[in-house]
């Protein structure tokens, strides 16, 4: 008993599907794993992140929150508190180096670019467009 006709193409199907997938699941596990490893300084950029959340925390407001859940509202619902989370760690960093002593829509509007990939920021100009916020201040950071 052979594999013929459909059910050999079926079975073909099959193996290349499960190897795309796999290799596409292990291709963001891997990222996740670079973003694990230390640094020269003995902390990764998730430890980084988590410790810029915690010291400014306290920082954040209601209205701020809100910002910020609305701006992370055009990315898909799975990767959207990964996101949120690279983004506040972003505007964490910013008020810690600024010592600012209230979190504001200026710090959130600069660490969202910043902590942005350069292929999303068409998406935030339509987003901050659409809650009737002017970019004209944020030019140079889209540039960069």
């Amino acid at each position: 008993m052979g594999l013929e006709g459909w059910f050999l193409w079926f079975i073909v199907f099959w193996v290349f599907a499960l190897v795309g997938l796999m290799g596409i699941g292990g291709f963001f596990m891997f990222r996740k794993f670079l973003k694990s490893l230390p640094k020269q300084d003995g902390k990764s950029d998730l430890d980084w992140q988590n410790i810029y959340l915690d010291k400014t925390i306290h920082l954040w407001g209601e209205e701020e929150k809100e910002l910020l859940r609305e701006l992370v509202s055009p990315v898909p619902e799975l990767f959207r508190q990964v996101a949120k989370e690279k983004i506040a760690g972003k505007i964490g960093e910013i008020a810690l180096t600024e010592h600012a002593t209230k979190i504001n829509t200026d710090l959130i509007i600069r660490g969202y670019i910043i902590a942005s990939p350069k292929r999303d920021h068409k998406f935030l100009r339509k987003k901050l467009n659409e809650m009737k916020i002017d970019t004209t201040p944020y030019d140079h950071l889209f540039e960069a």
